[in-house]
């Protein structure tokens, strides 16, 4: 996309600064505590009271409101149709880039939720959890492009959403372990009518590869509100080498952990790995097939430094 046809499509969105954007907090809502905070930070993001109260009231505000007029707009349906259709879950897409933050964001919109008013149950699925197990995409040649669109099962992913929005009272969602770097073959996410699901991952707002025998449908076409979380390539780079080096010292340390072999490397070696697989893997993902979907999004937060949201757009 060119730098005018990106100009053009930003029209479509009314853009707020941090501090426009705040100033939507009424303040009618009770704000996270601190214990709840850091219950939701992530192991290298810090939640601020300030980013709570700035950034994620509004915006569950504004969840919120979109939610109840997809409550009356079917109650008005079901009028005029004269039939008793079972409401079903609202649903939040949420992608972005590997280490924007994202899962943060899933994690503080499933908390807020979780307060409105007659306290919906609110669920959180991860699109990981369908990825192809490590030894299919072995089978396939695909280890180096985990992430990437065809390393998904799509049609389990499409078949989930469906069974979601056709009001089906049980669905259940595969798990992924971040420690083993695979699918937790023994744990499954079981949803028992939930009210509001937020279903978050670098894949959710992307379409379907050119030239392959899927269904004609996207993964998108069942959200009724979707976030793309932004920042500088440069700003999440530096924020991957700092996880990096965070569970080198941690998670990598463990026997069980796909990344062991790492434990051992210096800082120097740390970083230079960190870049090497960024640049090879989650570096051209985001150019390829992440970043291009932005803008296939009801609201963009963007991030300035330290995770800081400093810019709202939110599609007319």
């Amino acid at each position: 996309m060119t730098t005018d046809e990106l100009t053009k499509s930003l029209e479509a969105f009314t853009h707020f600064t941090r501090a426009e954007w705040a100033q939507l907090n009424d303040g009618h809502s009770a704000p996270l505590t601190e214990k709840e905070r850091k219950n939701l930070e992530g192991i290298y993001e810090t939640i601020s009271e300030a980013e709570v109260n700035d950034v994620y009231m509004p915006l569950s505000e504004l969840l919120y409101k979109r939610m109840v007029h997809n409550v009356r707009l079917h109650d008005d349906l079901n009028r005029f149709l004269k039939r008793e259709r079972k409401r079903v879950p609202f649903v939040i897409g949420i992608a972005g880039s590997v280490a924007v933050g994202k899962s943060t964001t899933a994690r503080l919109i499933q908390a807020l939720a979780s307060r409105w008013p007659g306290s919906p149950k609110v669920e959180l699925v991860t699109t990981d959890g369908f990825l192809y197990p490590n030894e299919v995409l072995e089978e396939r040649g695909l280890m180096k492009r985990k992430g990437f669109p065809e390393s998904y099962d799509i049609r389990s992913l499409l078949t989930f959403l469906t069974d979601l929005k056709a009001g089906t009272p049980i669905v259940k969602a595969p798990m992924y372990s971040h420690l083993t770097y695979n699918i937790e073959k023994d744990h499954i996410q079981t949803l028992i009518e939930p009210d509001v699901v937020i279903v978050e991952g670098i894949n959710v707002l992307q379409v379907n590869r050119k030239g392959k025998r899927m269904p004609h449908v996207f993964v998108s076409d069942f959200f009724d509100f979707s976030i793309y979380v932004d920042a500088e390539e440069k700003d999440i780079l530096s924020w991957y080498i700092e996880r990096f080096q965070l569970l080198r010292n941690t998670a990598f340390q463990k026997p069980e952990s796909y990344f062991h072999r790492y434990r051992d490397l210096t800082d120097e070696e740390a970083v230079a790995m960190a870049e090497s697989i960024w640049h090879t893997i989650n570096g051209v993902n985001l150019e390829k097939n992440i970043k291009p979907t932005r803008l296939r999004a009801d609201l963009i937060l963007t991030k300035g430094a330290h995770h800081r949201v400093e810019q709202v757009q939110l599609r007319k």
